[in-house]
């Protein structure tokens, strides 16, 4: 593991650039400039997965984005700091001329990498509207977008069919909003759809030099970035899913900046390692246990209220983050718009209440399948989640994978799996808006990158499509609430915790820079 987080070296930097066809190399960086920014400063930090695309048009995990801040340009951007508020990045100016049209207007000499040319409106009409056009699993982060009027080479209209107030703090600095070469992307791809983990041109302060699966990506400047100079020459991402796993690489000195487990911040402060401090963060994430209502065995709404009340996520909790973590009361966290006071279930559950379920429906000694991620505290709940319904007569077989394969198993595109998913243990990672965790849920994503639980409701949807108009915080928050109820009220759903974002990083290195929520910011990041 020692050798691969070492910078990188001339040679393997060379064959890495001509191996890879969208590496920097190949994007067009001279050779002496790409060896160059390999050989200074290096950041090498944990991302908790292992990539799937560096499309933002389709992307899959949020730590994805994480890199794609790094090697693309977006109109704005998330502001460092404690709280949710938004900057200027490409756009030297955006104003919201009325409900459904917000106009922006460019900086000038933002150059794609590869000889594409400069950034343009063009380039950001392309990028959004490719979301849409090609019916992106992610294009609910874009909400109502119709398209993009470009009024000249650095300025643009977006254009939406109804109001969508989650823009400013969804689609625009995240994800979805980062711009692409349309020159580029319609010379790498058929018709402008996926590049997946080929991009092939880079707008940021970074590019891509290097990525292996499962190993590490390699960021190195790009020299054709005219903006600020960032922080570090290179940054290595290591992929490590198990976070016990990345605190041990922390303590060997392999990685310099992690997220660590909960039931792990108490011993990093009372015993920390060399120049290391320790922050905690109030997290968006959250995890929940779902259930396919389509499954013949779960069909009875009274076989799955009998699993939510025989679940006592106090338990799961104590054994899972040493009591550190506070149950969740739905996919909403403290603090976002539509947090619930308590859930419809308590934590605790009611052993009794379950078994009179269970006799309603006429069900005894059923035997069931949980999926779950293989790490250690994934395995952890499903263990504890296995001799809690043992308690009532259900025997629970524990279905352990890797995130490849895992990340998939409810997704109808990926074969007939999703037939035989039973029950799943399901982290999932939010941004700010309400709107953003709840758009999972509505019937148009049932079988796709969400929804394996197959909920319906068009009580749902229908509020869904009300909170993306609404502006009045009290009348937003109110029906996202209904929201939750609805979803706790199907039996489908066992919310657990939104867990915590503590960090560790060396003092003598880095000086980190975070959102509210503790996930990094890597162009803030500088050398020590």
């Amino acid at each position: 593991m020692k050798n691969i987080l070492d910078p990188v070296s001339r040679r393997n930097f060379l064959k890495a650039g001509a191996a890879l066809g969208g590496g920097i190399v190949a994007a067009g960086m001279p050779l002496s400039q790409a060896i160059w920014a390999a050989e200074g400063k290096v950041l090498k930090a944990r991302s908790a997965i292992n990539y799937l695309t560096f499309d933002p048009g389709f992307y899959a995990l949020n730590h994805e984005v994480d890199v794609m801040n790094c090697i693309y340009s977006k109109l704005t951007r998330y502001k460092p700091g404690s709280h949710w508020e938004w900057e200027l990045e490409a756009a030297e100016k955006i104003e919201q001329l009325d409900p459904t049209h917000i106009r922006f207007r460019l900086r000038k000499g933002i150059k794609f990498t590869g000889g594409h040319g400069e950034l343009t409106a063009k380039d950001v009409k392309f990028s959004f509207e490719r979301v849409i056009k090609h019916n992106s699993p992610v294009k609910v982060d874009w909400g109502s977008l119709d398209h993009v009027d470009i009024e000249d080479d650095y300025t643009g209209v977006i254009v939406l069919k109804t109001p969508f107030v989650p823009l400013w703090l969804i689609s625009l600095p995240s994800a979805v909003g980062h711009i692409v070469s349309e020159e580029a992307v319609m010379k790498a791809t058929k018709d402008g759809g996926t590049f997946g983990m080929k991009p092939p041109a880079f707008s940021g302060p970074y590019a891509i030099a290097d990525w292996k699966p499962n190993q590490y990506v390699v960021l190195t400047r790009n020299p054709e970035w005219s903006g600020p100079k960032p922080g570090f020459d290179e940054i290595r991402i290591l992929p490590i899913g198990d976070t016990k796993a990345a605190e041990r690489a922390y303590l060997a000195g392999d990685i310099d900046y992690s997220v660590i487990s909960m039931d792990s911040v108490a011993t990093f402060k009372d015993n920390p390692p060399a120049d290391t401090k320790v922050e905690e963060y109030q997290s968006l994430n959250f995890s929940w246990i779902g259930m396919n209502v389509d499954h013949p065995k779960l069909k009875d709404i009274n076989v799955r209220k009998a699993i939510q009340w025989a679940i006592n996520v106090s338990q799961i909790l104590d054994a899972a983050y040493s009591g550190q973590a506070a149950p969740a009361t739905g996919i909403i966290p403290p603090g976002v718009i539509g947090h619930r006071d308590k859930s419809l279930v308590p934590p605790e559950g009611d052993i009794e209440k379950a078994k009179e379920f269970l006799e309603k429906a006429g069900v005894s000694d059923l035997a069931l399948t949980i999926d779950c991620l293989n790490d250690s505290t994934s395995s952890t709940i499903a263990q504890t989640v296995q001799a809690q319904l043992s308690q009532v007569g259900i025997s629970l077989e524990i279905n352990s994978q890797d995130g490849g394969s895992f990340w998939t198993v409810g997704m109808e595109s990926e074969g007939e799996r999703w037939k035989d998913l039973q029950l799943i243990l399901l982290p999932y990672a939010s941004l700010p808006d309400p709107y953003y965790p709840t758009s999972w849920f509505v019937q148009a994503q049932v079988g796709q990158a969400t929804n394996w639980e197959r909920f319906r409701s068009e009580r749902y949807d229908q509020l869904a499509a009300e909170g993306a108009i609404t502006e009045d915080p009290n009348a937003r928050a109110t029906l996202y609430q209904e929201m939750q109820d609805l979803m706790e009220d199907s039996g489908a759903y066992r919310f657990l915790t939104h867990v915590g974002e503590p960090i560790v990083y060396r003092t003598r290195k880095i000086q980190t820079a975070t959102r509210p929520d503790g996930y990094p910011l890597y162009l803030d990041f500088k050398a020590i």
